[in-house]
């Protein structure tokens, strides 16, 4: 029989249970500060039909897994969660409350070209406010990239700050063109630098007068340059505004400025945007979003405003782990390991069932192997102490060893139980 070739799929990736602890740690972390401020969980199908999906990716519609199901209707795997949102609410509108606080954390799919922080199956985590204008809602997704980002142990980033208005003032300024081609060509600035994205627009058939313009403009450096740059532009206004209530929530001003080389290429963006970066590792942005006032009443035939980010989970946990950032402490896939002897394995299984009553996460040795094997296994996953079910159960006691410290002691089941309650409690929900 020929050799079958076990490696995943280029770009897709299997995660081991040690891997899985810090995925989870840094899921539970976002989970808590989204649900801290108020938004709630949903979730979408993986495959939409390509007329929800088709048109609002721009020039990325190509990345889009598309293909025909078994009677012939072309459907693909999502590429976002924003276009999906937008489905879902033009869909569900009259079961939500508005503004409607919606949080997802699922897979994406991109056909893209694997590399570092790059992956064509990774998760998103989104967060967006939907059927308000108010920029309080762009200021409060802001927060919470602040906010997220702290509690997860980041002490240097920069959320940057531009808005899709003053790059349509522009268009409108140089008189040719095309507003999305202009977007795109500023938005591979971080990539090819400022000569990059003027023969990138030369390309795109833009003059030399009007790429002159535009690198002026990405040049500006404060909101007070752009005031003068674009005089009284809605957009001027609007950062402004945006920038007095992100002041006034605390965000300190060393984690976000005002950055006119940002774009967001998409094309479904109207109004406020931002991306966050870190210095180190250089691995690109690690959220991205913004306002997109039309694409939900695109499906829905209303006008329904709506804003929001994506945290790229897959680059922070990335930038986590380069940066030995998780903590030490995560915790193991159980507290205690029930050891046992052939002739105590009821007796093993009756006082695993009474940890598990009272709280205590518990793993129940299932091999044939000896106690060295059963201390091994628990060492080899990480669990901290071991429950040995010797003959001493017959007096209601157990042999317990710390795998840390070495230290072993006989103790009643009783003081047991309090016992690893008293070192995991702040573990039980």
């Amino acid at each position: 029989m020929a050799k079958k070739d076990l490696r995943t799929y280029r770009g897709m990736r299997d995660f081991l249970p040690g891997q899985m602890r810090r995925r989870d740690y840094v899921f539970s972390v976002l989970r808590e500060v989204f649900e801290a401020h108020g938004f709630e969980k949903i979730e979408t199908p993986a495959i939409e039909l390509w007329e929800v999906l088709s048109g609002k990716y721009g020039e990325e519609e190509k990345l889009i897994y598309r293909f025909k199901d078994r009677k012939g209707r072309e459907v693909g795997l999502r590429y976002d969660l924003t276009v999906p949102l937008a489905r879902f609410v033009a869909q569900h509108r009259s079961e939500l409350v508005f503004p409607f606080k919606r949080y997802q954390m699922e897979r994406v799919w991109r056909a893209d070209r694997p590399q570092k922080g790059r992956f064509r199956e990774f998760y998103q985590c989104d967060v967006d406010i939907v059927g308000t204008s108010s920029l309080l809602a762009d200021a409060e997704i802001v927060f919470i990239i602040y906010h997220a980002l702290r509690r997860l142990g980041f002490e240097k980033f920069l959320i940057r700050i531009n808005n899709r208005k003053l790059i349509a003032a522009l268009h409108r300024r140089l008189g040719e063109g095309d507003e999305f081609s202009l977007a795109r060509a500023m938005d591979k600035f971080d990539k090819i630098g400022a000569q990059g994205v003027r023969e990138e627009l030369l390309s795109r058939g833009f003059s030399p007068r009007a790429a002159e313009l535009v690198l002026k403009s990405m040049g500006l450096s404060s909101l007070e340059q752009a005031r003068s740059f674009f005089g009284d532009e809605e957009g001027v206004k609007e950062l402004e505004e945006l920038f007095s209530y992100i002041r006034a929530m605390g965000i300190p001003g060393d984690f976000y400025s005002y950055d006119p080389t940002l774009a967001r290429g998409l094309d479904y963006y109207t109004g406020p945007i931002f991306e966050t970066v870190v210095e180190e590792p250089k691995i690109g942005s690690i959220t991205g979003g913004g306002r997109y006032d039309g694409l939900i009443g695109s499906f829905a035939g209303m006008d329904i405003p709506a804003t929001g980010t994506s945290l790229g989970v897959e680059r922070i946990i990335a930038v986590m782990e380069e940066l030995d950032m998780f903590p030490s402490e995560i915790p193991p896939p159980a507290h205690v390991l029930i050891a046992h002897f052939p002739d105590t394995k009821e007796e093993a299984l009756k006082l695993a069932s009474r940890l598990l009553a009272s709280g205590i996460r518990v793993d129940v040795y299932s091999g044939d192997k000896g106690l060295r094997a059963q201390l091994g296994y628990a060492a080899d996953k990480g669990i901290p102490l071991v429950a040995i079910v010797g003959e001493e159960i017959k007096k209601g006691e157990v042999s317990l060893k710390d795998l840390k410290s070495g230290n072993q002691q006989r103790m009643g089941v009783d003081s047991l139980e309090k016992y690893i309650k008293g070192l995991y409690y702040s573990d039980f929900k």
